[in-house]
């Protein structure tokens, strides 16, 4: 990976969104390619602005320097005389890595969390066909549609309606309704329409679509 322009806000920013999820510039251990990077930044970067990038540079600068193109060694403590032929400690900061993966993936099951959360639900709804069939010929038709129409519940909607023939000078109301499936049932309807027994012999359901 190169990066250009490291003196100036475009190459920092562009270094600080590549480190957002990594520990170093390539792979997972230093190599010369944060030892050059390093060197092109120069000084620590601000950490308001460019967070990853700061607590990267943060990490390097924790190794002792060496000539340019070579991989740095950790610093000895005041206490630990310092040994040219002791191994390379390249891994001393597993638990700081481990926690700021850790950051980042809670911050991004939060988000998606948020994200879900923030998505509307559907509602499911149907198109419901009632006939409405009367007693006789002697039933009043139009207080008939009054009383259906009047019911009232959450999540139904009345639509348009007409009256049929069935025969011998019967006509039935047909009636259009839209329901919300989770609150209104068929059979909800069905009762309280036949509920009306002076004037209501039989409800059945002529047609059912979902939207």
């Amino acid at each position: 990976m190169v990066f250009t322009n490291l003196d100036k806000n475009s190459g920092l920013g562009a270094l600080n969104t590549y480190l957002e999820d990594k520990s170093y510039i390539s792979g997972y251990e230093p190599t010369q390619a944060d030892v050059s990077v390093f060197t092109d930044v120069g000084k620590a970067p601000d950490s308001t602005k460019y967070p990853h990038a700061a607590r990267w540079y943060a990490h390097i600068s924790s190794y002792s320097p060496l000539p340019k193109g070579e991989i740095p060694s950790k610093i000895p403590t005041s206490n630990e005389p310092e040994d040219d032929d002791e191994d390379v400690d390249l891994f001393g900061s597993d638990d700081e890595e481990d926690a700021e993966a850790e950051k980042l993936k809670a911050q991004r099951l939060a988000e998606y969390q948020a994200k879900k959360a923030a998505k509307p639900k559907v509602i499911a709804k149907s198109v419901v066909t009632l006939d409405v069939k009367p007693w006789d010929d002697t039933t009043n038709m139009k207080e008939l549609e009054a009383l259906v129409k009047g019911v009232e519940m959450d999540g139904l909607v009345w639509g348009t309606s007409k009256l049929m023939p069935v025969g011998y000078g019967i006509n039935k109301l047909q009636i259009n309704c839209v329901i919300e499936d989770d609150k209104v049932g068929v059979d909800d309807l069905d009762e309280k329409i036949t509920a009306f027994e002076d004037y209501v012999q039989s409800v059945d359901v002529a047609a059912f679509q979902k939207l």
